[in-house]
């Protein structure tokens, strides 16, 4: 059997056995919806930056984002698995993460370069929690945008710590100046913070990687080349 496959169906598996382990938490040891989801969320990013290496074919990766899309839908349909679906605010992230997964595979393919795929999905990980937590602790200068309540302070906080992943990982590919990679690190930032900014319903997890990817696309093509 292909290796790309036996990859696919072992991290199948793996995100098989992570629903079940959160189906768990919740109905036996009684843990909240919103931490079981997040639990999910967190777990999900950290599996999926194994694509890169273990599934060198779109298709196996297409094939395995639009299975557990499936899987996410069907589940809301018909009121299953609660550790993810029993949240009581109305949102989408859970079903926009796998197209956002499968599109930044295809441009990282496209491409070649692998800040493609893991800048736009590490800054949504780490500055939009970033942000959340910042903007609940400090309550510094809010705003409102839509009907939405945001704030400055969280707003800071998702440019730093997005600045930071973005700058990190174009240092580490080896194949970045310093220049360039501040240029690009400012750009993702300040594009993907207007993003979060504006939207909702957990639209961001959708926002966000694909306003980092189009900066990303956008210097390559007409910038950096």
């Amino acid at each position: 059997m292909n290796q790309n496959l036996i990859n696919t169906i072992i991290l199948a598996g793996v995100f098989l056995v992570l629903f079940a382990t959160a189906e768990w938490l919740y109905h036996v040891k009684k843990v909240h919806p919103e931490l079981t989801r997040k639990y999910v969320h967190l777990s999900t990013g950290l599996l999926t930056m194994l694509f890169p290496p273990l599934i060198e074919n779109h298709w196996l990766v297409m094939l395995l984002c639009a299975s557990f899309l499936l899987i996410l839908i069907i589940s809301q349909i018909f009121n299953l698995l609660p550790s993810i679906n029993g949240v009581k605010r109305l949102t989408r992230g859970s079903f926009l993460f796998p197209i956002v997964v499968y599109i930044c595979y295809l441009v990282y393919q496209y491409y070649d370069q692998h800040s493609f795929y893991y800048l736009p999905i590490l800054v949504l990980a780490f500055a939009d929690p970033a942000a959340a937590l910042a903007g609940k602790k400090y309550r510094w200068k809010p705003y409102v945008i839509l009907g939405h309540t945001k704030t400055v302070a969280g707003s800071l906080a998702f440019i730093f710590v997005a600045f930071l992943i973005s700058f990190a990982l174009l240092i580490l590919q080896q194949k970045t100046g310093v220049s360039v990679a501040i240029i690009t690190a400012i750009s993702v930032a300040l594009v993907s913070v207007f993003a979060e900014a504006f939207s909702h319903n957990g639209w961001d997890n959708f926002t966000i990687p694909m306003s980092a990817l189009l900066v990303l696309i956008s210097l390559k093509e007409f910038y950096i080349a």
